[in-house]
């Protein structure tokens, strides 16, 4: 396999073999993907789990458990300005 990398990347991985924790170019790259394919994982099991939420909360709205929305919109923005502020 032929791969063509950005001098960025080049450099990245250089630092990596001089920082001593890799003794190999194809080192660096493996734990590489090997993190790639462990985010990827990570995020098709959060996409999983919002996924049951939202049936949950569905469920709930069916059986007339659902909240009025304005007020609970009313608080996510006062949450988010708060985040905001907290910047």
């Amino acid at each position: 396999m032929n791969v063509s990398l950005t001098p960025e990347l080049e450099k990245l991985i250089d630092d990596k073999l001089s920082g001593g924790m890799y003794q190999t170019a194809s080192e660096v790259v493996r734990e590489a993907l090997r993190l790639l394919k462990e985010r990827d994982e990570l995020q098709k099991q959060r996409l999983r789990e919002l996924q049951r939420e939202i049936r949950v909360g569905l469920d709930q709205l069916r059986r007339g458990q659902g909240l009025p929305g304005d007020p609970v919109f009313a608080e996510l923005r006062q949450r988010s300005r708060d985040r905001r502020r907290r910047k």
